[in-house]
């Protein structure tokens, strides 16, 4: 009996752009001398100036679309949030800034971007063998995209932050030069390596303590690493649960922290995490099974994401130590009217394997699940030792000193991923990149001031409605 094979249907041409290609190995040289003829249609300098187009849309209406699928009631507090300066309207309109991008120039090569690559998306956390690492840790956006756009937002996350910390553009542009430098040495380092130990690099917090400049920044990073070690479960579930009736609950802080009162919300929970349960490993689904769930609410987070599904699960296991794991609602990637639609259906899955391909380690318990209404979740430990650094107050030393870590790894995240040494020999070795993404990020820290007057506006006239927590 013959088998009866079914064709699968014709790509369509996104699917086609998201496809792995076959592999084609060509010498360290000959891709060093490829990214250099880059050059000829697009040098360098062309990334200095921001232009808007004469077309450009109108701002609010891209927030706007992009609030479709939130939570309506929590909408206002994710602009009052963006309303709070320059800075904050940044980290709240990833959107924006990608539909911006996506009319600035680009060499055409493409990477795992992370989508949302701003500089408190940097910071610490602790890896499975429970060591302290610094890295990227946030992925709601990430999806293959050109390299220069995380490159694009993070630099100008150091000029928009360090005006609001009242640096001057002067001392602005050495920070973004810094971390421009940065990107473009290691990455070159790591053009130079294996595949394996790209893989295998790690910037861990024993390695930031030891390369500290002095004896100052030296006690700064120890004071940080150890109050990112107290950021764990044990010492965060009693001020947010109580214990009643012989269990534990989640206490209700409306509007950031509440219960869910719908007739089948708990039942649509269990189907959740079982369908989450499946897309774990085996070893870490008998992990799992060792922790029952007690109590399961809705949780506001960060800025970007106020108004999506974002839940917190208090489990237990027997001996009653506990477990929080966050179930954050993931959403189509900023980047995909641009970039091209992810290969995963489900968005959560998109997510994970976005975050496996850039970190250097990741949580154990990360995973992705559906809802039966239809929306797409990725799951992770709720603040297991994470912590992002504070840049309130900074000065423009410390400030140039991070924007050179926050580079440095992300050089590490796109060679994991992309090709380094092509983009490695576009960049080439003087700073005629580095200086051209400092006149863009201070260009474009003036239009992001802008747009967030404009937000300002539309909030006073009625336009948007805002509430701005104490």
């Amino acid at each position: 009996m013959r088998a009866t094979v079914k064709k699968r249907p014709p790509k369509s041409e996104t699917e086609v752009s998201q496809a792995e290609p076959a592999p084609v190995f060509h010498s360290w040289e000959e891709r060093i001398a490829a990214g250099k003829a880059l050059r000829e249609n697009l040098p360098r300098s062309s990334h200095a100036k921001w232009n808007p187009p004469a077309k450009r849309l109108d701002p609010i209406d891209i927030l706007e679309e992009s609030n479709r699928d939130r939570l309506p009631e929590l909408v206002p507090i994710r602009y009052g949030r963006m309303l709070a300066s320059p800075f904050t309207f940044l980290r709240g309109s990833a959107a924006l800034m990608a539909y911006d991008l996506a009319s600035t120039p680009s060499t055409g090569i493409r990477v795992q971007a992370c989508g949302d690559c701003h500089l408190l998306n940097f910071g610490l956390f602790a890896t499975p063998e429970r060591n302290l690492v610094f890295d990227i840790n946030d992925f709601d956006e990430t999806l293959p995209a050109p390299w220069e756009w995380d490159v694009k937002r993070l630099a100008v996350s150091f000029a928009v932050a360090g005006r609001d910390n009242r640096l001057s553009d002067a001392e602005n542009r050495k920070v973004v030069l810094e971390c421009a430098r940065a990107y473009r040495e290691r990455l070159h380092e790591y053009s130079r390596m294996s595949p394996l130990e790209v893989w295998y690099a790690r910037l861990d917090a024993e390695t930031l303590i030891a390369m500290a400049p002095d004896e100052q920044a030296k006690k700064t990073r120890q004071r940080y690493a150890e109050k990112a070690r107290e950021r764990i479960v044990e010492n965060l579930f009693p001020k947010i649960a109580s214990r009643a009736g012989g269990r534990h609950q989640l206490v209700d802080q409306p509007p950031l922290l509440f219960h869910v009162a719908e007739p089948d919300f708990e039942e649509r929970v269990r189907e959740g995490l079982a369908a989450y349960r499946e897309s774990l490993s085996d070893e870490r689904r008998v992990l799992l099974d060792r922790y029952r769930l007690e109590d399961f609410a809705l949780k506001v987070v960060g800025i970007g994401s106020v108004g999506t599904r974002c839940f917190i699960g208090l489990f237990f296991d027997e001996e009653n130590h506990p477990l929080m794991l966050q179930f954050k609602e993931a959403c189509r990637s900023v980047l995909e009217p641009y970039a091209g639609k992810s290969r995963h259906d489900n968005q959560g899955q998109r997510v994970v394997m976005g975050q496996r391909l850039m970190q250097s380690s990741s949580d154990i318990f990360l995973g992705w699940t559906r809802g039966r209404q239809g929306y797409h979740y990725f799951v992770r430990q709720l603040r297991d030792m994470k912590m992002s650094v504070p840049v309130e107050g900074a000065s423009a030393v410390q400030f140039k000193r991070y924007a050179g870590l926050c580079g440095w790894t992300l050089a590490r995240a796109h060679a994991k991923s992309g090709d380094a040494a092509t983009i490695s020999g576009y960049l080439g070795k003087g700073d005629t990149f580095d200086q051209a993404l400092g006149d863009f990020s201070m260009d474009y820290a003036d239009q992001t001031e802008k747009d967030h007057a404009a937000l300002v506006k539309a909030m006073r006239s009625g336009r948007v409605q805002a509430i701005v927590e104490e």
